[in-house]
């Protein structure tokens, strides 16, 4: 079985939290953390807090990280909202989704710099968004997801039913490697990984941001916000260590990859799980002192997306839903 970040499932359903255990000496003085994530199995975007709890950069700061996979992907925020998580990491969607329902979570720092969505087509195959009409696409049955490829399709003066959609149950890669569609909805560090990793080869992409879509990251950090006021000190602490992580993780991919499969050997696919780190690397951009700080006019350009295409139902001031807060800036 070859494991990736998609076709886990739910293979390790058993293996619900994992703390970087101190010594006994070193625990009595370190406050507990649990971060919630934002898939039910290990993926590689969790490289650097696992590379960052295994060097003491989460102790230094007093923490014991307690990283835990969440029953579902639906679950990441239910864990979040009650408050059974202090942090959490997500998608932007999610944050968005949750304060729809009232829940009390706020994103805290953002996880790479931009969108890196878009459409994916067999390598030797580019498409340009006018050529997608009279396509099959293979995609996701969530909204967001809709609402990206529509305001693509927009760019070429073109609408959903100018293409065919084949909704994958939790990985889009099968169905292009399988030739059942022209092209997939994806993210580079994803469905970009699992066409090199799994079909050998270096897909074309098709940026969404090119095309009409909101360059605002995917993943963000977020936290419990009753436990943020209480505890604004700590949730510094947590980001302050967390920064540093992915610094060094970016630093040292070897390092982190070895520290990854250290914690999760039985969900770990070598080839994907390094290959993944790798392409999430350049998502980070020049590291510098704003790598988390999260962008006022990202958020605007995405909540005015999102009403534009009624994704929600209404929308609030962009600080309803992120803070940069407890950021050192």
């Amino acid at each position: 079985m070859n494991l990736t970040r998609r076709s886990f499932g739910y293979a390790l359903a058993a293996m619900a939290a994992f703390a970087v255990a101190p010594s006994p000496s070193s625990a009595q003085n370190l406050t507990k953390l649990t971060f919630i994530q934002e898939w039910p199995v290990p993926d590689g975007f969790w490289v650097p807090w696992i590379l960052g709890s295994k060097k003491g950069f989460y102790a230094e700061e007093g923490i014991e990280l307690e990283i835990v996979t969440p029953p579902t992907v639906a679950d990441t925020m239910k864990f979040l909202g009650t408050g059974r998580a202090q942090v959490a990491f997500t998608t932007v969607m999610d944050v968005i989704f949750a304060k729809e329902q009232q829940a009390p979570v706020t994103a805290i720092a953002r996880y790479g710099r931009g969108n890196n969505w878009g459409i994916l087509s067999p390598q030797g195959t580019p498409l340009a968004v006018a050529d997608l009409k009279g396509k099959t696409i293979g995609i996701y049955n969530d909204a967001w997801t809709k609402a990206q490829l529509t305001m693509m399709l927009a760019d070429a003066g073109l609408t959903l039913d100018d293409v065919s959609t084949v909704a994958a149950t939790d990985d889009t890669v099968p169905l292009l490697l399988q030739k059942k569609v022209d092209a997939i909805t994806g993210i580079t560090n994803a469905e970009g990984t699992g066409m090199a990793t799994t079909g050998g080869q270096r897909a074309e992409f098709l940026p969404a941001t090119a095309h009409g879509v909101p360059n605002t990251p995917i993943f963000m950090i977020a936290g419990n916000d009753d436990w943020l006021k209480a505890n604004p000190d700590l949730a510094k602490a947590f980001l302050r260590a967390t920064q540093k992580s992915i610094e060094y993780a970016v630093a040292h991919p070897d390092e982190g990859v070895a520290a990854f499969f250290d914690l999760y050997s039985k969900a770990y696919d070598e080839k994907f799980i390094t290959q993944q780190w790798k392409d999430t690397v350049p998502l980070f951009g020049e590291i510098g002192p704003d790598l988390m700080v999260s962008n006022e006019a990202d958020w605007v350009a995405l909540l005015d997306a999102l009403k534009k295409f009624k994704v929600v139902s209404e929308v609030l001031e962009p600080s309803a839903y992120y803070t940069n807060q407890y950021l050192a800036q």
